[in-house]
């Protein structure tokens, strides 16, 4: 079983419900997914901002997408022969 959680202080709290009795004790295996700084991370997410920018075709993808779910496609009928 693998879960995810994050460190506050001295505890671990964790990002899903696990099926375990209260008190039972575990072993933690820690990997830390933060291997690059913050500052690194900022610079990442600032190259990506805006990177649909000047886009000229991007706004008629999206209206082709946003036709295409809501038209009705009608219902399947059940074939009893």
């Amino acid at each position: 079983m693998q879960i995810k959680g994050i460190k506050r202080g001295n505890t671990i709290q964790l990002l899903q419900e696990i099926d375990l009795p209260e008190g039972v004790e575990i072993i933690l295996e820690v990997k830390s997914s933060m291997t690059i700084s913050l500052t690194e991370r900022i610079e990442r997410l600032n190259a990506i901002f805006g990177a649909w920018q000047n886009q000229p075709d991007l706004d008629e993808i999206f209206a082709e997408i946003d036709q295409e779910r809501h038209e009705y496609r009608g219902r399947k009928s059940i074939d009893f022969d």
